[in-house]
């Protein structure tokens, strides 16, 4: 499968549940939190659509990312969905939608260690954030 050819939102879709195991496998195996009221308050801090865009942010103002990789992040980014969330902030949105479309990307193409490597980055901007 070639993931040139799908719909960035499509892989948007898929990188997000990605990136939720990822998250919830670090929260659970590395940060001990078994909780699930307390899974769900920590979650926010990586899954919502502000800490994906604030991420991307300095990912990008830090090179962190491929140019080829800063292309599908672009891509993901300028899709239109059809339907905007009232909730969030309409840049924010498709700044999320961008890094999940690269994640979605990463997943098809089978780099994982690729997908680790961003998440020890987003770990630790994360940390830095709070």
């Amino acid at each position: 499968m070639k993931p040139e050819l799908i719909n960035p939102l499509t892989l948007a879709y898929l990188g997000d549940a990605v990136f939720e195991v990822y998250v919830r496998e670090y929260l659970i195996v590395e940060k001990n939190i078994l909780k699930p009221d307390a899974l769900a308050k920590e979650s926010v801090n990586y899954v919502s659509a502000r800490a994906h865009a604030s991420f991307m942010h300095a990912a990008l103002e830090n090179n962190w990312l491929t140019e080829d990789e800063v292309a599908i992040y672009k891509r993901g980014r300028n899709a239109k969905p059809k339907h905007q969330n009232k909730n969030v902030n309409v840049l924010d949105h498709n700044q999320s939608s961008g890094f999940e479309c690269l994640i979605g990307h990463l997943y098809l193409l089978g780099q994982h260690e690729r997908i680790d490597e961003i998440f020890e980055y987003f770990k630790e901007f994360v940390g830095e954030t709070k």
